[in-house]
């Protein structure tokens, strides 16, 4: 197999793109990056969690402000660089807002991601990472979810253009045998590097619950909602596999060290802590650890939600090489450490937040 050296990611200035870049950089890879900031924050050819990587690494990325829509200039930046393999994470990622907007999410999600294998495919780049996601197995009969779960009964509308997603990705598999691919079903992603220079900065009001609390551990909302206080949990609240963005990021890594080791056309790798953790328990590790009280209520249920959801990621252990290190209290730990240096994200004007320590965990 050929050596991977040059990586091509989409939603590169994103949460979870910006931490996996730090993580290719570390590894020795060179870089190429695009965004159209959807989910990020920046302006034209410059990203801010790009910008605060490259402080971390002391390494180049070239970035490119760029619409996987735009197949014109998608298919130009390919034509400049010739690229080993592409780590596909662009897309709008909201359950609530998807339930809301299903034809932006068909069109941005869907599309873009057939844009993408086009140009790849017309440039003879045949290597992928899939950014999934645990929502395509929808609400499990079993649990803990492993790979083969079955897929597709899918409660919301973002999960539906993941598991819509990775049917594409068979089907071209299946047809064409140059296609070398491993989609990634991401449990739930939180906390941020241990600098505390980049981390999660939500550009919408559907926020994931680690940043909502963070805002009412800022005093800029006045309480957290919990939606649901009435499923078959412990303590009534949903349960999530919570997994620390830096474990999530080396799964990247390992992702593509397998690429290059093994020609396996299409492989699905959960990646997740395999705990399950209620939200009320979340609460009460964040308060622990920071020691900040978070006052909540309980609210309805919303539509397109799961009461439990946690990973079996023994395949991934196994096969990959790859199992999360960090506990709870280290994702609480680290996001808070984010939060406080940068009140305001990567809009703050704080110097603390430029000056930080850039060792690793």
């Amino acid at each position: 197999m050929a050596e991977i050296k040059k990586v091509f990611v989409t939603g590169g200035a994103g949460y979870i793109g910006s931490h996996c870049v730090l993580s290719l950089l570390e590894a020795g890879y060179d870089v190429v990056a695009i965004d159209n900031f959807a989910n990020s924050v920046g302006k034209e050819q410059a990203a801010a969690s790009l910008d605060r990587v490259r402080r971390i690494t002391g390494k180049e990325i070239t970035f490119y402000k760029c619409d996987l829509l735009d197949i014109k200039q998608l298919d130009g930046i390919f034509d400049k660089h010739t690229f080993d393999c592409v780590i596909h994470f662009a897309a709008v990622k909201s359950v609530g807002e998807s339930m809301k907007q299903p034809l932006m999410y068909y069109k941005n999600n869907i599309i873009g991601a057939m844009n993408l294998l086009e140009v790849m495919a017309s440039h003879g780049c045949y290597q992928l990472v899939f950014s999934s996601s645990c929502t395509v197995y929808g609400n499990p009969s079993s649990l803990p979810i492993t790979e083969s779960h079955p897929i597709g009964n899918v409660t919301n509308v973002y999960g539906r253009t993941k598991y819509f997603i990775e049917e594409i990705l068979r089907d071209v598999v299946n047809s064409e045998q140059k296609w070398n691919i491993v989609s990634l079903r991401y449990f739930n992603p939180v906390g941020a590097h241990s600098s505390g220079l980049i981390g999660e900065d939500p550009t919408t009001n559907f926020s994931n619950l680690m940043p909502y609390i963070a805002q009412v551990a800022l005093g800029k909302k006045p309480e957290l909602s919990i939606y649901g206080g009435d499923y078959a949990t412990p303590d009534g609240t949903g349960i999530r596999d919570y997994v620390h963005v830096m474990d999530l990021a080396e799964g990247h890594v390992a992702a593509l060290k397998k690429l290059q080791s093994k020609h396996a056309h299409l492989q699905v790798y959960n990646l997740g802590s395999g705990q399950g953790t209620s939200v009320l328990d979340f609460v009460k590790t964040f308060e622990k650890v920071t020691g900040v009280k978070i006052p909540y209520k309980i609210e309805a249920r919303r539509y397109g939600d799961i009461e439990s959801m946690y990973a079996n990621c023994d395949f991934a252990k196994v096969d990959l090489g790859w199992t999360a290190k960090y506990t709870l209290e280290d994702m609480c730990r680290d996001f808070w450490k984010w939060q406080t240096m940068n009140p305001n994200g990567y809009k703050s004007n704080n110097t603390a937040s430029m000056n930080g320590t850039t060792d690793g965990h």
